[in-house]
């Protein structure tokens, strides 16, 4: 399999795990073992015409011509989880893209706090598999509206019993709680020198980040479904595709990647929010407006890369490594 190249698969297994979350598993078309992927990695999977969606793994790929990921139904699909649930079966041939990784897992700490939300335990299910198997401790906090609505549970608990009192499940399950929310901020104060990791809707992730501010960054770890900044639509400048020499002009409510598109550009994307980095794209010249959640300060300021997905321009003219 060349670099880069998406892979020809097919559905191997389809499987309701929770009320509206199903596990979708793949097999590569001829055979052939899928690249290697460690405990928090990703795949874009081809969803009918012009649909790309990213998807957690949720079992790490260490060999072998299978890999499964678990979508949510949200009810406010936009296509990807709504054809996955109403359209996709067994048997069914698609392409995945390579594995990715934006939410590794530090194996070296002495404890990992997990924290999942509904449909984000799914990277964190790969993780805790890991832990277990290498004799690490762990904890998770599981978030979900009712037992019916949390996906793996027999997984979990049974990874639980497997680690030999070094695994510990507490789930918060909205219909028992009385409207309480996941005190997030006490997980963090009482383990204070573990290495946390969350994962699932927006609400969680912002309450996350702002009690892990007092937290040493290397402790801290996060994956987003959806950006949790403002998309970028100010457009008014022109992007130079320094390969073709092509010059096109991004205009009021349009981002770089609906420009390219409406020009027959063919560029990589997924999320299209600014969470999964397959549109990344080089900077020659010009100052990005960096509107993603995955480059780091540092490459921000640096300005040589960007998602082109979400992210604008702050100067009149932007040269792109296309």
């Amino acid at each position: 399999m060349s670099k880069g190249a998406d892979i020809p698969v097919r559905v191997r297994q389809m499987r309701y795990e929770a009320d509206t979350i199903l596990s979708v598993e793949f097999e590569t078309l001829d055979g052939r073992d899928l690249p290697l992927a460690a405990p928090g990695a990703h795949v874009d999977v081809a969803l009918g015409k012009d649909i790309r969606r990213s998807y957690s793994l949720t079992r790490e790929i260490t060999g072998g011509p299978t890999c499964t990921v678990a979508i949510h139904r949200d009810p406010n699909s936009k296509g990807g989880s709504a054809y996955v649930h109403q359209t996709l079966r067994v048997g069914d041939k698609t392409v995945i893209s390579r594995p990715k990784n934006n939410f590794p897992l530090d194996e070296s700490a002495e404890l990992s706090v997990l924290i999942a939300g509904g449909i984000g335990v799914t990277p964190i299910l790969c993780m805790i598999r890991r832990l277990t198997a290498n004799g690490r401790a762990w904890k998770l906090h599981y978030a979900a509206r009712s037992r019916s609505a949390a996906a793996f549970r027999a997984e979990l608990e049974a990874l639980e019993e497997a680690s030999a009192g070094k695994g510990k499940v507490h789930y918060h399950l909205d219909d028992e709680q009385n409207g309480a929310l996941v005190d997030i901020a006490g997980i963090l104060t009482a383990n204070s020198t573990a290495h946390f990791y969350c994962c699932g809707p927006e609400p969680m992730l912002a309450a996350y980040e702002k009690a892990a501010r007092d937290v040493p960054r290397a402790q801290v770890h996060v994956e987003y479904f959806s950006s949790s900044e403002e998309v970028a639509r100010d457009g008014g400048f022109e992007v130079v595709l320094d390969r073709s020499g092509k010059t096109i002009v991004v205009e009021p409510g349009q981002t770089i990647l609906d420009a390219l598109i409406a020009a027959d550009v063919h560029v990589s994307f997924a999320c299209a929010e600014g969470t999964c980095g397959t549109c990344e794209t080089g900077v020659i010249e010009g100052r990005p407006d960096h509107r993603d959640v995955i480059l780091s300060d540092e490459e921000r300021a640096e300005g040589k890369t960007m998602m082109i997905c979400c992210s604008g321009s702050k100067s009149a003219r932007l040269v792109l490594d296309l």
